[in-house]
């Protein structure tokens, strides 16, 4: 599943094309995604103007000049394309993807500085669309009670400290719970843990003190790398150009099971924890 740096790139793609646009037709293949498209979804979008585009965790937001905050989901195969007034597709790079049209399952006409359609493709139809109070966001069934932007103000070495207290989870299981720190998945956990040396067994709580820094430097480092590389391309992710990422050539641990660490040489391992794969170095990381 597209985890935050992934999220991020698709936003800065398609903020040229949404942000200060208004939406002058919506076009729904379908009544629902992973979940049933909101009530009038479509004529409570046509006619708003998108006031900006935002990321909250892995989702995109798009509050609306109705009041409301278009959020947007990519679950695991969900992506974007833009179309230019041209009909041009913006997939300018050699090892862009196409989506098939069949899953084209949403399909939005905006005007702007630059017109254009988004089309979103969704073939396992993971992904999903809702409509909030834009007032009243962060109470809505998908922000409530989660955890800071890691790349935001509100992140630090101390609250990440604070959020770990008293946990007997395995830190890595801590880190994905999204009420610690907003948007870190599986990839970016494995990563980040490898560049803090800290083992993904240790207990959540024992992370205080110079490991707690060195996590929140490792977490905070390891996103703001991935969003350079415009992401990592595992299956299905792809920018909203078309483009894939390439921070999965640049990984430490994650998916290199019983090759050689970067730091000492020893084979990485796998391991699961709560019903996902964690790769790690034994020996660097404890």
């Amino acid at each position: 599943m597209p985890e935050l740096p992934e999220v991020e790139t698709v936003r800065r793609g398609l903020e040229p094309v949404m942000a200060g646009a208004t939406i002058t037709a919506v076009e729904t293949g379908r009544p629902d995604l992973r979940f049933p498209l909101p009530k009038q979804f479509v004529k409570r979008l046509e006619g708003a103007s998108v006031e900006a585009l935002d990321r909250r965790g892995k989702y995109l937001t798009a509050p609306l000049s109705t009041g409301e905050t278009l959020i947007m989901h990519l679950g695991m195969s969900g992506r974007f394309t833009i179309i230019d007034g041209r009909r041009t597709r913006r997939s300018v790079f050699a090892l862009a993807q196409a989506g098939d049209p069949r899953h084209d399952h949403v399909v939005f006409e905006f005007t702007g500085k630059q017109p254009a359609q988004v089309i979103y493709n969704d073939p396992r139809r993971f992904g999903f669309m809702d409509l909030a109070p834009t007032d009243a966001l962060d109470a809505c069934r998908h922000f409530e009670g989660m955890g800071p932007e890691p790349l935001g103000n509100g992140f630090s070495a101390s609250v990440l400290r604070d959020a770990l207290k008293g946990r007997a989870t395995p830190v890595k299981s801590a880190l994905l719970d999204q009420r610690v720190v907003a948007g870190v998945g599986n990839i970016y956990a494995s990563e980040a843990l490898f560049r803090a040396r800290i083992s993904p067994r240790r207990r959540a709580a024992s992370v205080a003190g110079k490991r707690s820094d060195r996590l929140y430097a490792a977490i905070v480092g390891v996103l703001r790398d991935a969003i350079d590389a415009g992401g990592s391309s595992l299956r299905d992710f792809a920018a909203a150009d078309g483009a894939l990422g390439y921070f999965q050539h640049r990984f430490d641990v994650y998916d290199r099971e019983g090759e050689a660490c970067v730091a000492c040489g020893a084979a990485v391992q796998r391991i699961t924890q709560a019903g996902r794969s964690t790769f790690f170095c034994g020996p660097c990381q404890r």
